[in-house]
């Protein structure tokens, strides 16, 4: 085995290689706001602006995935190549081979599987749309240039906030603490203050060229002082400076004027372009109107032949239905009546009746000999009775006893 095999099977990536994919996404992030996608990507399909992170951490794959294929495929169209708009139910995987087709035209290697994109981020995500967006940038001629340092000193106004802000309060403490050092070196002339000319003045003044020297008696100056300190209590704020806001208001002014005169031009162009576009939209629209005249007024009549067929057909469906219901309402009576016959049938089939009857004939000739027999018992006991009376009034009548007496 080579020392450089050996060498590439012993590399191990630093701490930093799983923060790799966050800087790439900040740089794609950063070509994206030169290409002005937050004004042709995303009010356009009225989204929130992307994060820092967006496509380097999975929050919601479906979300991502989206964003991933409209701004690749803007992205498509600004490097040159037509690209169709994908939509929202489009087949994701129809959408990631057209893709990948057009990142392999532009030179990209693709030596990952294409699933890896359907999940909307991660590396390779970010690799794509980074390699997309500097072909975007190639092909709307930015580059990149070295940065230029101003040589130059910084003028006059980048101070005169800082000069401009003051307190007569701590004039006040200086004067009570050193009154004799404030006479020298701190006389301030607030008459200069209001001149037009205080900015020069006030540079001037902090680099006098020879040591000011006072001829007014310290006791006097304090009085004096002392009487106008009241009225001395002011602060003036930076606010107040309105001769730096007026200038810097020319200035605006001069650059909105210089700018409003290109963007003019830019957008009198535009909107020559867009007329002209528009023109050829209407007059190919005319055009394909009258091409297809004929197919059109044969649609619409199949339309009408279809609607028609439609009705018939709910028609149908209405009396299909009908007569489905007559069928189970007949087919309900017929179930009834089988039922009715079958109990019949098994009633006159069943013997059980016919069984009951001849054991009551059996019972009830039983009976009739039972009767018998007490019949002729009661006759038989009759018979006696009336041979036993008879026998009784035969010896009555020779006994001579009448049979009333008797009884």
């Amino acid at each position: 085995m080579s020392e450089e095999s050996r060498r590439s099977e012993d590399y191990e990536p630093g701490p930093g290689a799983a923060y790799t994919l966050f800087v790439v996404m900040e740089e794609l992030l950063d070509k994206l706001k030169l290409l002005n996608y937050e004004e042709e990507v995303l009010r356009r399909n009225n989204v929130k602006s992307l994060s820092r992170h967006y496509f380097a951490l999975p929050t919601n794959p479906g979300e991502q995935f989206f964003m991933f294929t409209t701004i690749a495929a803007w992205l498509i169209n600004k490097a040159g190549c037509y690209f169709e708009q994908p939509q929202e139910y489009d087949d994701p995987n129809a959408t990631v081979s057209k893709i990948l087709k057009e990142f392999r035209n532009f030179g990209g290697s693709v030596d990952f599987p294409p699933l890896k994109l359907k999940t909307g981020s991660g590396e390779n995500v970010c690799n794509v749309l980074d390699r997309l967006a500097e072909e975007a940038l190639k092909a709307t001629c930015i580059s990149w240039k070295r940065p230029n340092y101003p040589t130059e000193a910084p003028e006059e106004g980048y101070f005169i906030e800082d000069i401009a802000e003051f307190s007569l309060d701590r004039l006040e403490e200086e004067i009570t603490e050193e009154p004799d050092d404030y006479e020298d070196e701190h006389l301030l002339d607030l008459e200069a203050l209001k001149e037009p000319s205080y900015k020069s003045d006030l540079r001037e003044s902090s680099k006098p060229d020879n040591i000011l020297e006072s001829c007014v008696d310290a006791s006097e100056w304090k009085l004096e002082t002392e009487r106008v300190l009241p009225q001395l209590k002011v602060t003036i704020r930076s606010d107040k400076d309105w001769r730096v806001h007026v200038e810097q208001m020319h200035q605006h002014k001069d650059g909105i004027e210089s700018s409003l005169k290109d963007t003019k031009g830019y957008l009198n162009r535009l909107q020559d372009e867009i007329s002209a576009t528009l023109e050829k939209v209407g007059s190919r629209e005319k055009n394909i109107n009258t091409q297809m005249k004929h197919l059109i007024q044969e649609y619409r009549v199949a339309q009408s032949q279809l609607s028609e067929a439609k009705e018939r057909f709910h028609q149908g469906s209405s009396r299909v239905t009908e007569r489905t219901r007559i069928l189970a309402e007949i087919a309900e009576e017929l179930d009834s009546v089988k039922q009715e016959m079958e109990e019949k049938g098994s009633s006159i089939s069943d013997g059980a009746p016919l069984v009951k009857i001849k054991q009551s004939l059996t019972k009830l000739k039983q009976e009739i000999i039972q009767m018998d027999i007490r019949i002729g018992l009661v006759e038989h006991t009759l018979l006696q009775a009336k041979l036993k009376e008879k026998s009784n009034m035969t010896r009555d009548i020779y006994s001579g006893f009448p049979t009333q007496n008797r009884f």
